[in-house]
């Protein structure tokens, strides 16, 4: 086994679901609409991912409380005529995890290791977001633990 790269710590929420919303035409506002959308009904998003497509079509995942996907999957709905998405898909069990600590930037190879950590448990990553500090993945809620072990094995945490 390599020797375990230190991390900051491990933060994990079990309280989430995700939208994702798909396949819209790519143009200015389509990100702020549909954010502006859930919090003007006071809706947190805490995870948002958006990529353009090789066909020019906005993919958006968003992660938001559990509690809160009827309000959103209602606020996204009024939507549709302005975005246009091919579809607005729910998922409403998944979890996030993540690894944070200082100097990431400079410490190549720590986003690898911990999806590579994941896959050798057959957890399937949903959505990725990484920061110079942090990186984070959604995954099904039910291979939360099973994560958090993978985690463990690859990482000294304090």
């Amino acid at each position: 086994m390599t020797e375990k790269i230190k991390v900051g710590g491990v933060i994990q929420n079990d309280q989430l679901a995700s939208i994702s919303v798909l396949a819209m035409k790519d143009r200015p506002g389509i990100a702020a609409a549909v954010l502006d959308a859930l919090g003007e009904r006071n809706l947190n998003v805490q995870f948002v991912v958006q990529v353009i497509d090789h066909e020019e079509h906005d993919q958006m995942v968003l992660c938001i409380d559990r509690a809160d996907l009827a309000s959103c999957l209602a606020a996204l709905d009024g939507l549709r005529p302005n975005v246009q998405p091919a579809a607005v898909v729910p998922r409403p069990e998944v979890a996030a995890i993540a690894i944070f600590g200082p100097d990431f930037r400079e410490r190549p190879g720590i986003a690898g290791r911990m999806f590579r950590a994941l896959a050798a448990h057959g957890i399937n990553i949903l959505a990725i977001s990484t920061s110079i500090s942090t990186v984070n993945c959604i995954i099904a809620l039910s291979d939360l633990k099973e994560a958090y072990a993978a985690i463990c094995e690859q990482f000294d945490l304090p």
